[in-house]
């Protein structure tokens, strides 16, 4: 094995539910406007259209109770929860038949976004990344595996400090989760490691320093976020 001219970066990883070994990941893929309601508040039609993908950094994940870094560089920081998806196979091309079978496991997690960062970027016709790909940007869940379960209707909700401020069904996706592990081997080798954040609904908005994030998908996964 040849060594690196530097020290390689630990792995990033997430813990599992029932398990002291973690899930390690390889790459981190979101998709947008996966909510008719949040497409609505974002000033977009509220049809399926064709899916928008874009990613986050793998070391961007926030695991184990961990404080979060307050994103530099933004006066607008939002929550965005999320249904997480993690892969424990990969493949090309994979048919909506087999979709679910490279699963492994469910978690909630949140998207958080610079969106003054967008909203300037998307006026000017610019790619996004610095608005959703930055240091702590992808807080989640422990990962519970889903030996055979896969959510179909249970809530999704977020709160800060003891307020709700969104709740939806994961049934109301526009993209299901087969569809959207689909769509996204068309255009990836997808690999076990995968993490894919599936979208958020309605209600999205500003967050502070201060501010204590709890998240829930039902029957699955809590996830408590502060800032350090």
């Amino acid at each position: 094995m040849s060594a690196f001219v530097l020290q390689a970066p630990a792995q990033a990883s997430v813990p599992v539910v029932g398990s002291s070994a973690r899930f390690p990941v390889h790459r981190i893929y979101c998709i947008g406007r996966n909510y008719a309601e949040h497409a609505k508040e974002m000033g977009h039609a509220p049809d399926k259209g064709d899916p928008i993908f874009f990613m986050k950094p793998a070391d961007a994940v926030v695991t184990d109770g961990r404080a979060a870094r307050f994103a530099s560089a933004t006066g607008n920081l939002h929550f965005e929860v999320e249904l997480v998806v993690a892969l424990g196979d990969g493949g090309r091309d994979v048919p909506i038949e087999s979709a679910l079978d490279l699963v492994y496991g469910y978690a909630v997690g949140i998207d958080l976004t610079r969106r003054d960062l967008q909203t300037a970027a998307k006026n000017r016709g610019a790619p996004w990344d610095t608005a959703k790909g930055f240091d702590d940007s992808a807080p989640i869940s422990a990962i519970v595996p889903s030996a055979g379960r896969h959510p179909q209707s249970e809530s999704l909700r977020l709160s800060v400090n003891g307020e709700v401020k969104q709740f939806t069904s994961v049934a109301d996706m526009l993209w299901s989760v087969p569809e959207i592990i689909v769509e996204l081997s068309r255009l990836y080798e997808l690999q076990a490691g995968d993490l894919i954040f599936t979208g958020t609904p309605a209600g999205v908005g500003p967050l502070l320093p201060s501010d204590l994030v709890s998240c829930e998908l039902e029957h699955w996964a809590t996830l408590e976020l502060r800032f350090g």
